[in-house]
């Protein structure tokens, strides 16, 4: 006879299930016994290890109900060896599997600083070596005019530039009046700084903070959050939690799909 072990417990005793997520590499978790929060940056046989904003890194077991994910209680897993062809690239485009760069284009992409080319290339990457597109920075934009002079754009090399603070009656607005043609596109976000254009839930934070005028942008921010005084530590903490086009604010996205309709047109 088959042996029939009922559950007695009353329902309202019962736990209620919850999700298993494989602890993939930059995943942000909590560990619910001590609030430790980090990135996954290892996940072995029974452990995961976990990286915070400062560096500081942490071993707990894949205990069950043992992570909160966005606030939910989950079980945190293994992942698999093979993890599943990514359909879409980090901008949201259809994926092309083993599609090769494109010979670059004579047309150009400028941005301000090595921040914003290693953003962009973070969440357009894929787009820009199918089209054939080249991203190089500036260190700002007081010589711009020369820059494009040099560069002498034309119908069949066409010269995008991304801007920071573009907004009306700024320095940077008056330099991008002195050089928009037919074959220069300039475009801009209203953000001081590229790292604005992060989402602030995407870095773990409610919001960017206010920096006195004076005082150096980037040092204001690390210091209002407590992090280290440390600009480019703080620079790959905030690029390392971006991983798709919606970690982004729409001002840039838009702006950056602009730049490349513009230099990529027939």
């Amino acid at each position: 006879m088959r042996s029939y072990n009922p559950d007695l417990t009353p329902p309202w005793k019962r736990s209620a299930p919850v999700p298993e997520v494989p602890a993939d590499r930059d995943l942000v978790v909590e560990e619910v016994t001590t609030g430790f929060c980090g990135a996954v940056i290892r996940c072995e046989a029974g452990t995961v290890t976990l990286e915070d904003r400062f560096g500081k890194h942490r071993v707990f077991p894949l205990d069950p109900r043992g992570f909160l994910l966005e606030g939910r209680v989950v079980t945190l897993v293994r992942p698999s060896a093979a993890p599943a062809r990514p359909t879409r690239t980090a901008s949201g485009s259809v994926a092309v599997p083993g599609a090769r760069a494109r010979v670059a284009r004579a047309g150009r992409i400028y941005v301000e600083g090595r921040h914003d080319a290693e953003l962009v290339e973070r969440v357009w990457g894929d787009d820009l070596r199918i089209e054939g597109v080249v991203v190089e920075y500036l260190e700002g934009v007081d010589d711009l005019p020369s820059i494009v002079a040099e560069f002498a754009p034309a119908p069949d090399a066409r010269l995008g530039v991304l801007v920071d603070h573009l907004v009306p009656g700024s320095k940077e607005s008056r330099i991008a009046a002195q050089v928009t043609s037919p074959d220069v596109l300039v475009v801009g976000h209203p953000y001081i700084d590229v790292w604005e254009a992060v989402k602030p839930a995407s870095v773990g934070i409610r919001a960017w903070p206010r920096v006195p005028r004076g005082q150096d942008w980037k040092t204001g921010v690390c210091e209002a959050l407590g992090w280290p005084p440390n600009t480019g530590a703080a620079w790959q903490h905030i690029l390392s939690r971006v991983t798709t086009y919606k970690d982004l604010e729409p001002e840039l996205l838009g702006r950056v799909e602009e730049l490349i309709d513009f230099v990529t047109a027939p």
